[in-house]
């Protein structure tokens, strides 16, 4: 079987060719300024922008053409803009990261750097896909799933299934991961493999691979937009304040948004429609109907075999098998991208309008340290530089983050430091549940604002 995937999807050599990377593009107006190192002082320094989504390139192919569709080798894989308009700066006094020394930083203030600049910074090296690094840490995975439920069913034994859920729903959690890397082309150069492999992992976790895959790359491409963004995005004020109170309260109270992935992949978010298992759904385009055909049908197959197992081994079984480490790994993953976008002790914008630029909804984003946990969910807590360059392989985002915080300065966000089990972030998350319920319906640049009733306070709603 693996020979055959191998043969089918004609793995070869990877090319270790790196292209250069491309600064903005100058009009004649902007000719004469050059970037210079962020350590040089006194200079202009120019600030790179993306004002209008339809003009950016990705990997060279356009988001969408004239009548609506997008090209079949782009839909396979999110990547950056590579092309993005310059804005001119003005001169500047001394300054760290385009701030005076002595100033407060503002975290919504447009970045004295562009994209262009990270890129250069990060070593080419770590660009380069591996496919067989990249099979090793599959297998490794698929080893330990299935030699923990093996241990679990020969013990079967009350002491040791809670142990068994945890990590089991870890592992899930983990072959999550790795099938994040293939919808982003990350994992090889090889785009069927990366369909091949995504599929497999993600439907054995009851993920539409395709239908996942598709809005992912819209949360990439618009991350930080209070409406285009697609995950964990906070709702405009409007429609938050026709939430019912049992919606509100669902939202906002732990444990139950952790336990939201999937209803979301059912109906998507509040103010928004579509499911990822509809091929009709608003969520794509005509052209990707065929790709959640062949999503929605593996996610069938493996509800199917689920069942047939019911039947042979039953249903408690499979319930202590699969069904709780399901929903441990569900809690993982909203756990973790929910902290990826909130709870940083410093308020961080949310942008729309003209102020949204690709650049900037990026830097909102945060890294965090899961300790122990960092290996085994392949260091997905590297979340900054994965979100400006998705198609950087997870192995490598550790030391392309060290490379580029010269670059990024206070827009980095060191993450605080972790035990061996992230204990100190469920506090985090519960802080930030307290406080972080909606933004206001005008405005570009945005902060959360606090309701009251859900925080448990008498005083007016926070500006």
């Amino acid at each position: 079987m693996a020979t055959w995937v191998l043969s089918e999807c004609g793995l070869r050599p990877l090319p270790r060719l790196i292209p250069k990377p491309r600064t903005g593009l100058l009009s004649n107006s902007n000719r004469s300024s050059i970037k210079l190192p962020l350590g040089v002082v006194n200079k202009k320094i120019e600030s790179v922008g993306s004002r209008d989504l339809n003009q950016i390139w990705f990997n060279g192919a356009a988001v969408s053409n004239n009548n609506g569709t997008r090209s079949k080798d782009w839909g396979l894989k999110v990547s950056v803009p590579l092309q993005v308009a310059s804005l001119d700066g003005e001169e500047e006094e001394e300054k760290v990261n385009g701030f005076m020394k002595d100033s407060e930083f503002d975290p919504s203030a447009p970045p004295p750097f562009g994209l262009a600049d990270i890129r250069a910074a990060i070593p080419k090296h770590c660009w380069v896909k591996n496919t067989w690094k990249s099979m090793s840490y599959v297998l490794r995975d698929v080893v330990i799933v299935f030699g923990l439920a093996a241990t679990a069913a020969a013990l079967n034994n009350w002491i040791v299934w809670p142990l068994y859920w945890a990590a089991q729903g870890t592992m899930f959690w983990a072959l999550f991961v790795l099938g994040h890397d293939c919808g982003h082309g990350s994992f090889s150069n090889n785009h069927k493999l990366n369909s091949v492999v995504g599929h497999i992992l993600h439907s054995s976790i009851l993920v539409p691979y395709n239908g996942w895959r598709i809005s992912h790359r819209t949360h990439h491409q618009n991350h930080g937009h209070v409406e285009n963004d697609e995950s964990w995005h906070p709702l405009p004020e409007k429609i938050y304040e026709n939430l019912d109170a049992a919606t509100k309260s669902l939202r906002f109270t732990v444990p139950f948004p952790l336990l939201a992935y999937p209803f979301y992949l059912w109906s998507r978010s509040p103010g928004k429609t579509g499911s990822h298992y509809d091929p009709n759904s608003d969520l794509f385009v005509p052209n990707e109907r065929k790709d959640i055909i062949t999503s929605t049908s593996c996610w069938t197959a493996m509800v199917g075999l689920l069942v047939g197992l019911s039947c042979t081994i039953g249903p408690m079984q499979v319930l202590k098998l699969y069904g709780v480490p399901y929903w441990i790994f569900v809690m993982w993953l909203d756990f973790v991208t929910y902290l990826h976008h909130h709870g940083h002790e410093e308020k961080l914008p949310w942008y729309r309008g003209k102020a949204w630029s690709y650049l900037r909804g990026g830097l909102t984003t945060i890294d965090r340290d899961y300790g122990w946990i960092n290996n085994i969910h392949h260091d997905i807590g590297t979340h900054v530089i994965h979100h400006l360059f998705p198609q950087i392989p997870h192995y490598n985002l550790i030391e392309a983050t060290e490379a580029a915080k010269p670059v990024l300065g206070k827009y980095y966000r060191e993450p605080k430091k972790s035990g061996p089990i992230p204990f100190h972030l469920v506090d985090t998350l519960v802080e930030s549940l307290k406080k972080d319920h909606y933004v206001s319906d005008t405005g570009d640049i945005l902060f959360y604002q606090t309701d009251p009733q859900i925080a448990g306070t008498s005083q007016e709603k926070s500006a």
